[in-house]
């Protein structure tokens, strides 16, 4: 059997609030607040850690661009060295340096021969005056 309420009884029930509603309503409530507590909690740990990786890796950047700025520099003094020390180089050195030996033996030789032509004695030479004159 069904009882009809009136209207007004149905409006008292519609504002009346049940408690077991209240208490979930809070419990709800009270989740969604720890809830936020902890994902700010949880948001600050891994902003910590955010700033912790963005210095290693500033860090690590440095350090790489100093390996490649010695890489660079050491590959370019291989590089010169290389050319240096290369057979084609040094072949033609060595050809210059044989020249220059032989020409050193030729000039030491006519060294001696003129060291050799000359005995010693210095002939006595007129005054350049007395030699205009004599013409």
């Amino acid at each position: 059997m069904l009882v009809e309420l009136g209207p007004k009884a149905q409006r008292l029930k519609m504002n009346s609030i049940d408690p077991s509603l209240v208490v979930t309503l809070l419990g709800m409530l009270v989740s969604i607040v720890s809830a936020a507590a902890i994902v700010r909690q949880k948001l600050a740990a891994v902003i910590e850690q955010m700033r912790d990786i963005e210095t290693r890796l500033r860090k690590l950047d440095t350090r790489f661009d100093k390996s490649e700025v010695h890489q660079s520099t050491t590959e370019q003094r291989v590089s010169v060295l290389s050319t240096m020390l290369s057979p084609e180089r040094r072949q033609v050195l060595h050809e210059r340096l044989a020249t220059m030996e032989s020409h050193c033996e030729t000039l030491r030789r006519d060294v001696n021969t003129l060291q050799h032509m000359h005995n010693g004695r210095h002939p006595s030479v007129p005054p350049v005056e007395k030699v205009e004159h004599d013409d």
